[in-house]
């Protein structure tokens, strides 16, 4: 089902207004990748503000519900997809787990934290997606591990054309309730970005890995 623009809008507006979502086209940011980026998110911040992680709750609820039917447990991305997976986990009453980026060194050397079951149907959670590479990381471990991995779903995604060709190759369906495009339109509407900018940010996403490559 097509997802809500109404939602995808509010979140966006609320990412932007409490400071999870900055835009600064010209200023860029520096991501732990190398890549220069005129957005940065941090959706974390999002959990200090109770309006709106209640809202992505019932949000990510209903996308789940309507697109995943079949899912059986909820699975957050550590560490950032923890907590909007355990808020959706609770809100659909299902199982919740969560999967590290590697197993633990010491005690049970579990990478896949809680009482999830081979063959079990379950949905990841992420608060962020850019390429999709970490994200299938995750993936990968809990096929290894047995479980069914039914899809995954985030708070927001860059909508790059690699991370689609990166789910797609991972036969991974992948749904996010806010996407660039709604980002960008908030952001013009309220004065965020101005129209001159389009073009600069247009460029970032067609090509974020070399974007601004020319100002080092």
């Amino acid at each position: 089902m097509p997802l809500s623009e109404f939602a995808s809008a509010k979140i966006a507006e609320y990412l932007l207004d409490i400071n999870a979502i900055k835009l600064t086209p010209d200023k860029p940011f520096t991501w732990a990748s190398g890549w220069k980026s005129p957005i940065y998110s941090d959706n974390r911040l999002s959990l200090s503000y109770p309006y709106v992680r209640n809202f992505i709750k019932i949000e990510l609820g209903k996308l789940v519900k309507e697109n995943f039917p079949a899912t059986e447990a909820i699975i957050g991305v550590a560490t950032a997809g923890i907590a909007p997976g355990a808020l959706v986990a609770d809100e659909l009453k299902l199982p919740f787990g969560y999967v590290r980026s590697e197993a633990k060194k010491h005690g049970m050397g579990k990478q896949v934290e809680g009482d999830i079951r081979t063959g079990q149907k379950v949905l990841v959670i992420e608060d962020l997606v850019s390429t999709g590479k970490s994200s299938l990381q995750a993936v990968d471990a809990l096929r290894a591990f047995g479980a069914d991995v039914i899809g995954m779903a985030s708070i927001f995604t860059y909508g790059f054309d690699e991370a689609a060709n990166n789910f797609r190759a991972a036969s991974c369906p992948y749904l996010s309730l806010c996407n660039y495009d709604a980002l960008i339109d908030v952001a013009v509407k309220k004065g965020i970005v101005k129209s001159e900018q389009l073009e600069m940010l247009a460029a970032w996403r067609k090509s974020p890995s070399t974007w601004g490559k020319s100002e080092d």
